[in-house]
């Protein structure tokens, strides 16, 4: 694993976002990755390793309420407005003011509210498979499951059973033990007596669970995006971005690369060839 130094960041209401900091000591453009809803900056681990040895500094944030970072005692601030605001405090922290974004589901939803807030703040984005028009049928199997997964479970391998039952869809030709593991591993967390559990602040549901995830028109803000250099990967079986919104995201961003990672669903690892390729293609091209 590419080491890093762990740090904090404190926002005004005292909540603490924890991240991991690669310092690949280049003055390249860095990058900052941001995870899903029920995720953490362990999804990323295979992914950095690459981007680092491209000679770019990276920033993973476990977003609040979320793996190491501080539980809200407000739900309502479970959104992607107030993580924005975070981010912008992360990197204000580091003395990073201009930087590539690699952004999963909402954190590609961040991505675009940062674009729209700071325009001089995003040189390039990497978005995975979201846009601005959230498919209904995928936030309602989110919301199905969000905050009422079950656990805790015995072991791990009770909670690998759990995360393939949530996420067998997504990846149908995953079959063996050990792919669901690693997943249970980048998406749980150990407690008393061995027993594991998903690493969130299940009250992140309360805000799931009414739609309000994301502003209600978002196509403003991947307007404020559009200028940039933008890659969008997108799982070919996924169920939150459909190919009409794909075809008006290039309507609007001409200029937009595009990835489609056969037989997965949402969201995309990142590691999959076609969309680790392109990824580094991407990023290879910006300074």
């Amino acid at each position: 694993m590419t080491e890093y130094a762990a740090r904090t960041f404190t926002a005004p209401d005292g909540v603490k976002t924890w991240y991991r900091l690669y310092d690949a000591g280049s003055d390249r453009l860095p990058v900052l990755c941001m995870h899903g809803l029920t995720r953490n900056s362990r999804d990323f681990e295979a992914v950095i390793p690459s981007i680092t040895a491209a000679g770019r500094s990276v920033i993973a944030v476990d977003v609040r309420g979320r793996g190491n970072s501080d539980y809200d005692p407000n739900p309502e601030n479970y959104n992607p407005g107030v993580y924005a605001q975070d981010m912008f405090g992360v990197l204000r922290q580091e003395g990073w003011d201009r930087v590539l974004a690699l952004g999963t589901s909402m954190g590609g939803l961040m991505t675009k509210i940062m674009a729209a807030a700071r325009p001089d703040l995003i040189a390039g984005a990497v978005i995975n498979d979201i846009g601005p028009e959230i498919d209904p049928a995928g936030l309602k199997r989110i919301q199905g499951y969000v905050g009422g997964a079950g656990g805790p479970f015995e072991d791990w391998t009770a909670a690998a059973e759990a995360v393939r039952a949530i996420n067998a869809t997504a990846f149908p030709k995953e079959t063996g033990g050990a792919f669901w593991l690693a997943f249970a591993r980048r998406t749980c967390r150990e407690i008393e007596g061995g027993r594991v559990v998903f690493d969130y602040d299940t009250a992140i549901s309360q805000v799931a669970r009414t739609g309000n995830v994301a502003p209600p028109d978002l196509w403003p803000y991947f307007d404020a995006l559009a200028p940039s250099p933008i890659l969008l990967v997108r799982g070919a079986l996924t169920d939150l971005l459909a190919m009409s919104c794909v075809e008006e995201m290039r309507r609007r961003a001409p200029r937009m690369a595009y990835a489609e990672v056969p037989d997965v669903g949402h969201a995309p690892l990142l590691t999959e060839p076609e969309a680790a390729s392109a990824i580094e293609a991407f990023l290879a091209g910006l300074d």
